[in-house]
């Protein structure tokens, strides 16, 4: 039957064929005759098309039928009605209109129940799909034949198969061992007296792991009172279950911690109330924990801190925001302390405000300390002129005393190395003397006199260097080719124990350094590097080109070039590498180090216009970086001509030099050059030599120099004296005069110097002559 009237031919046809039917059957039954039964035959044909296509289309049955009963009795020859047939004719038009309201009534009932029909199929669809998709499985437990009917979504839950129902007893085989009593006693205990039966059990054997299901139901009764069935669901909470476990173990860790720490600290809720307090808490308190949830402390607080504390309280918690306060709060035994407490507030999901978390920290012995200070302060505010002079009269003890420890520490470390070098120069020379004719001994020890004499020499070169003393010799270098150049010695330094890797990316970019200090810098960075890495280990060298936009400590912004090394040692530790750059300091064992090492690579770094820096944490390693500025063109720096010495005739060489033994030494270096000399151990006892012995064809000159003057001040006046004399400046350490050495024209040969280095020095200084002048 359609919901709807069907279309019109449709329903045209159906009116037609009834009509038809209904004519059809009263002719064929009874003929033509106007006797009985005209109109009984379209009864069924109204009732049929009414409930077919509805009450409108049921009216023509109804009006075919009176005008056939009408034609059958005469009214198609012109006869009229007898009052029996008009009687007859009106009872069928009443009767019939009475049937197409009840068949219309009967099909307004049909399609309302089929669509209240299929309406209900929905919804036990959605029911269903809903309880699977939430894991609720319906069941029936029939007690009367103990019989259990399960939903799908209800098997699936408890594991089960098979469609076949279960009894009590196969439901308990399904649960774990551990909680078949419990239920057992569960459901004997809703059959016997309630109305309500609820029940959580673990599944034995679950699939994934241990299984929890939640069970629920109703029990119904007969009319006597006698338990008959119970109607339940049943749904998996394992994940709640799981969550549960998490929360608890969660919150156990979080009270243990809590209780262990030190501090009062306590969680309250969005009411204020507090819902947790710790051990510290408690403790302060004197109270039992349940007791401490309620406990006022606006009886604890100190008078004069009640009003102060109470408004800021009210005023942060009312913000929601984090908030602090300080006040005295008594103790359990009476004593008031200093507390200071941080409130936290604490957000659920949805940032939705669920409270306050806060901690306090007893501070009274700070307060006291202050309290002490305080009065000190008033105290000593009285005798301030007399304090300031203790303190000044201190401070200066303090720094002399700062001054002696360094002084006796790089004493300590330059004569423990100077003796060891003296100790090879005495012994040579003692052996030589002993034995002057023995040839082979005479030139082993002569090698050994002069290579300690060089090491003394690089360790004077260190000291400076860290002194920013020591002048450098610079030139344009590319760092990455002088890396690249040095590859070979480093890897004999780390030996065959460590690995060796080099990453270089600065390029093209050049910077303004000495070679040899730059090459020594690395390779005490590297020896540093491996003394601390174990066998097995890895050091790297790396470079990187480095630009500052501002200016980054001493650093001016510019253009940069880094040059690192990175070690995979033990590391060093804060007070290590605050000591790291000292001269002489060093984690090495006695014999392993002089502790020049960074000191050196320090003062290179800093005479170079860079940094160096120091980033170690201990266990993992250490990285050394030097940062040093890009150059690429420079004011030459006069330097020592490296070409072999030019032939002189004997001239006439003035020496000016304080030191007695060091002036012998070189007499001797002159005379076996050729030339003669004469002596000065001062700028104005060299002045009036000069000023008498126009012969004189040079000077050189020591730069430092007893009298007050300096040798860069005797050359000063030479050279507006006697302008065409050649002067050659000579020094061991100058200070502040290497400077004004450096920024004259005249060659500065570095002591302590060889016979060859002289020659190659005096030859420079007399190419530097005016062209008249000659030498005799």
């Amino acid at each position: 039957m359609p919901k709807a009237p069907p279309p019109l031919w449709r329903a045209t046809l159906a009116t037609v064929a009834a009509i038809a039917v209904a004519m059809g059957l009263r002719i064929a039954l009874l003929g033509l005759s106007g006797s009985i039964g005209v109109t009984q035959a379209f009864f069924p044909a109204m009732i049929l098309v009414t409930l077919y296509t509805g009450w409108r289309w049921g009216v023509a049955p109804l009006v075919a039928g009176a005008v056939f009963a009408w034609w059958l009795w005469g009214g198609g020859q012109g006869e009229g009605l007898d009052e029996s047939e008009i009687a007859t004719l009106v009872l069928f038009v009443v009767s019939g209109a009475i049937t197409i309201v009840v068949a219309e009534g009967l099909r307004i009932a049909l399609v309302s129940l089929a669509l209240a029909r299929r309406l209900q199929i929905k919804a036990e669809l959605r029911l269903e799909m809903t309880q699977t998709a939430a894991g609720v499985g319906p069941w029936e437990w029939d007690l009367l034949n103990n019989e259990l009917q399960l939903s799908p979504a209800a098997r699936k839950n408890l594991g089960v198969t098979t469609a076949s129902p279960l009894d009590l007893a196969g439901l308990l085989d399904l649960v774990h061992p551990d909680d078949r009593v419990m239920m057992a006693a569960r459901i004997r205990e809703a059959v016997k007296t309630g109305p309500l039966y609820e029940v959580e059990y673990r599944l034995i054997g679950a699939p994934g792991g241990e299984r929890w299901i939640h069970g629920r139901g109703e029990v119904y009764r007969d009319a006597e009172g006698r338990a008959t069935k119970v109607l339940g669901v049943n749904f998996d909470v394992t994940t709640r279950r799981q969550a549960e476990e998490s929360l608890r173990e969660s919150e156990a860790r979080f009270r243990s911690l809590a209780d262990s720490a030190p501090a009062l600290m306590w969680i309250s809720g969005e009411d204020g109330v507090r819902i947790f307090v710790n051990a510290a808490y408690v403790d302060f308190a004197g109270v039992t924990f349940e007791d401490a949830l309620i406990l006022d402390w606006r009886s604890r607080l100190h008078a004069d801190d009640l009003q102060v504390i109470l408004k800021a309280q009210i005023s942060g918690e009312a913000s929601r925001k984090p908030f602090s306060l300080e006040g005295r709060y008594r103790r359990f035994d009476g004593e008031m302390r200093w507390l200071k407490s941080f409130s936290q507030p604490r957000h659920g999901p949805g940032q939705v405000f669920n409270g306050f978390i806060g901690i306090a920290f007893d501070f009274t012995d700070t307060k006291e300390a202050e309290a002490k200070l305080t009065n000190l302060n008033e105290l000593l505010a009285d005798r301030v002129q007399e304090a300031l002079s203790e303190r000044d009269v201190a401070q200066a003890a303090l720094t002399q005393s700062q001054k002696l420890e360094a002084i006796g520490q790089l004493t300590g470390g330059v004569a423990h190395d100077f003796n060891n070098l003296l100790t090879v120069i005495i012994g040579a020379l003692d052996v030589l003397q002993r034995n002057p004719q023995d040839e082979t001994r005479r030139e082993r020890m002569v090698s050994a006199a002069q290579a300690a004499a060089r090491r003394g020499e690089k360790l004077t070169q260190h000291l400076l260097a860290f002194a920013r003393r020591q002048p450098l010799h610079p030139e344009i270098c590319r760092i990455d080719a002088m890396i690249v150049d040095s590859e070979s010695l480093l890897r004999r330094a780390i030996g065959e124990g460590l690995t060796l890797s080099l990453d270089l990316q600065a390029g093209e970019r050049t910077t303004l350094t000495d070679s040899g200090q730059f090459e020594a810098a690395l390779l005490n960075m590297v020896v540093n590097a491996r003394d601390a890495t174990p066998p097995g280990g890895a050091i790297a060298i790396l470079s990187a080109a480095v630009d500052l936009a501002e200016p980054r400590g001493e650093l001016p912004a510019g253009r940069y070039l880094r040059v690192a090394v990175r070690d995979t040692g033990a590391g060093m530790d804060a007070k290590t590498m605050e000591r790291a750059f000292e001269p002489f300091y060093t984690t090495k064992p006695v014999g392993k180090g002089t502790g020049l090492g960074l000191s050196q690579v320090y003062g290179f770094a800093r005479q170079s216009g860079g940094e160096v820096t120091i980033d170690s944490t201990v266990g993992e390693g250490t990285t050394v970086a030097m940062t040093l500025p890009v150059r690429e063109a420079f004011s030459s720096v006069e330097v020592l001509s490296v070409a072999p010495p030019a032939t002189r005739a004997t001239a006439h060489v003035l020496l000016v030099e304080d030191d007695v033994e060091v002036g012998d030494l070189i007499e001797a270096m002159l005379d076996e050059l050729g030339h003669m000399v004469s002596r000065a151990a001062s700028a104005d006892q060299a002045l009036a030599i000069t000023r008498a012995d126009p012969t004189l064809a040079l000077v050189i000159t020591d730069v430092m120099m007893p009298g007050g003057k300096s040798g860069v001040d005797l050359a000063i006046t030479l050279s507006h004296e006697r302008p065409d004399l050649p002067i050659l400046l000579s020094s061991g350490y100058a200070g502040q005069e290497l400077v004004r050495a450096h920024e004259t024209s005249w060659p500065l040969l570095r002591k302590p110097y060889a016979l060859d280095a002289l020659a190659r020095a005096m030859a420079d200084a007399w190419d530097r002559r005016p062209p008249n002048q000659a030498v005799g």
